[in-house]
């Protein structure tokens, strides 16, 4: 069935998300106690919910989004390209413009969008970020009144799960398994916080966001037995 698909119509993204405020003593004091009621199961009685904030944006309530990165194929023939760009600034400008691209590029219904645990967390992550900013939902993320089998999302680790509910693979250990070569990242997920708010380099979480967009691809690909792509066949645009 993968094998049905044509490349062209999937667009692989990540993002990367961060607690909104840089410090717990940002927030008033009716969003401390929410987030103390919020995290209360994750932290338990061990840490406080001060120090537990800085875990604060895998939740789209109290988190944001910093950057989407997405990537895309352009096959002319027996060549392809895998073209691979990123959102990034302000937060309602990098949804927007994420928005711009779905509705303008990826509306058509043959059009689907990929990721690895994207069902769990980047896609319903976009779609309420983009509530809370009041920004209508593109046709991709609004799932409302829609079949599953009506959902044009992929998800890497979904298929690779084969109907085991219980079962999580890290995209990093999908890739290994795979005989996918490993991007050399100088950072992981939890260190995204830390480089932007206290490095500021958004520049450095980019390159980490894009690594993981390819190796999405290359997954994807392997699950379809098709060949790798080599790394001249990778474009930043």
């Amino acid at each position: 069935m993968l094998q049905k698909i044509n490349l062209e119509d999937i667009l692989f993204l990540d993002i990367e998300t961060i607690p909104e405020y840089a410090d717990f003593n940002a927030l008033d004091d009716e969003k401390k106690e929410l987030w103390e009621h919020k995290s209360q199961y994750q932290r338990k009685d061990e840490i406080s919910a001060e120090e537990f904030y800085q875990r604060a944006g895998i939740w789209a309530e109290f988190g944001k989004i910093i950057c989407i990165s997405v990537g895309y194929f352009n096959l002319k023939g027996d060549k392809r390209e895998f073209r691979v760009t990123t959102y990034h600034g302000e937060e309602k400008n990098l949804l927007e413009d994420f928005k711009n691209l779905l509705d303008l590029h990826f509306g058509h219904p043959k059009k689907l969008l990929c990721g690895h645990n994207a069902k769990e967390f980047d896609f319903p992550y976009i779609a309420r970020r983009m509530l809370i900013h009041g920004i209508p939902l593109p046709h991709k993320l609004n799932l409302f009144g829609k079949k599953p089998w009506e959902i044009p999302h992929l998800d890497t680790m979904e298929l690779w799960k084969f109907g085991d509910y219980k079962h999580f693979t890290s995209l990093k250990l999908m890739a290994n398994v795979l005989g996918i070569p490993s991007p050399k990242q100088d950072i992981d997920g939890s260190m995204v916080r830390d480089v932007f708010y206290n490095e500021n380099d958004i520049e450095r979480i980019i390159t980490y966001c894009e690594l993981d967009v390819v190796t999405t691809a290359q997954v994807f690909l392997r699950l379809r037995n098709d060949d790798l792509l080599r790394e001249k066949e990778i474009k930043k645009v």
